[in-house]
């Protein structure tokens, strides 16, 4: 026995009106080139990730620029004379490149580049501009970092024991992850300036700037 249904046909001519229907584009200026920030909970979450990013960058550097008496002392201070790098890069006796790190303590221009990448991530990330090259600049600064301490070594090279609690994903790394995830979720639109900056003329023209 054949159970009775009800067959429905759809003919070309029913589905014109959809298939023609007019498609708006989108202005490419209006196209938005990052993802919407997170709102909300979630949104205020990433905003304190980022605001706390940005003062562990712009901390170092008011240290070692005037010496604020925790890691750097006021007579080692920058504007006393001394070195940024020469506290971290001459202590360098860990993993294969603790020599040539150990040369460049005190180079003038790479204090210089250490302290304006603190400075430059550190505050843009505290205001929440510039995102994209703040996760650039910071993970390249961190990666650097990393190499410097070498967590992979168990041992310093005078055979002693390094500290080193996790071969692999320390602080440093970290940090970095931090930078990518506040910059990927447009963390910057929240508690902060993201959204006059990618509103400006100058990012409008450089979109990478954001």
């Amino acid at each position: 026995m054949q159970s009775k249904g009800i067959v429905m046909t759809l003919h070309p001519a029913h589905l014109a009106p959809v298939l023609t229907a007019p498609v708006r584009d989108v202005p490419a200026g209006n196209r938005s080139t990052v993802a919407a920030p997170a709102r909300g909970p979630a949104g205020t979450a990433l905003a304190l990730l980022r605001i706390g990013l940005g003062f562990i960058f712009l901390w170092p550097f008011l240290d070692k620029l005037i010496g604020l008496g925790y890691n750097t002392p006021g007579a080692k201070s920058w504007i006393s004379g001394g070195s940024p790098t020469s506290g971290f890069l001459g202590h360098s006796d860990v993993g294969p490149f603790s020599a040539m790190f150990r040369s460049w303590s005190g180079a003038v221009l790479l204090d210089w580049v250490f302290m304006l990448a603190l400075l430059g991530v550190g505050v843009a990330v505290l205001l929440g501009i510039g995102l994209r090259v703040c996760a650039v600049a910071g993970t390249v600064l961190m990666a650097s970092m990393w190499i410097a301490e070498w967590p992979l070594a168990r041992f310093t090279d005078a055979g002693e024991p390094s500290g080193s609690t996790n071969p692999l994903i320390d602080y440093h790394v970290i940090y970095a992850m931090g930078l990518i995830v506040v910059a990927a979720c447009g963390a910057g639109a929240h508690l902060g300036l993201g959204r006059r900056w990618a509103d400006s003329d100058l990012v409008r023209r450089v979109p990478w700037l954001r």
